[in-house]
């Protein structure tokens, strides 16, 4: 079973999230800061990760760049789950190391085509 670890504060978001993914077979791993998501990608190696940006303790950003700074972990495929939307946002995120980039309201028909793009 593909695990995939999710890092999100907002529970309404993770509970929808965790739904979906459990739903289509995948193993959830939950982290509700950056410095928790960076432990847990360390010790679980997951096939994906997808991270809030605005999060406690380790922003999106600096939890990404933690992530890709060891060599186990450096090339997990890690997509920026996002309420920014503003222009460039997406291109900020992708130019900084995030590998795709997920807007937020999360829709539960389209999210695991994207999702299944990345493994």
């Amino acid at each position: 079973m593909k695990r995939v670890l999710v890092i999100e504060d907002n529970e309404n978001n993770l509970y929808l999230i965790r739904f979906i993914l459990e739903k289509n077979g995948y193993e959830v791993i939950e982290a509700r800061d950056g410095l928790i998501g960076v432990k847990l990608a360390l010790e679980e190696k997951p096939y994906l990760i997808l991270m809030d940006i605005q999060l406690p303790v380790l922003n999106g950003y600096e939890a990404m760049k933690k992530i890709r700074s060891f060599k186990e972990t450096k090339d997990i495929p890690i997509i920026a789950l996002t309420s920014y939307a503003m222009v460039g946002d997406k291109e900020k995120a992708l130019n900084m190391g995030f590998t795709g980039y997920i807007e937020k309201p999360i829709n539960p028909e389209t999210i695991i085509v994207e999702i299944e793009k990345y493994l």
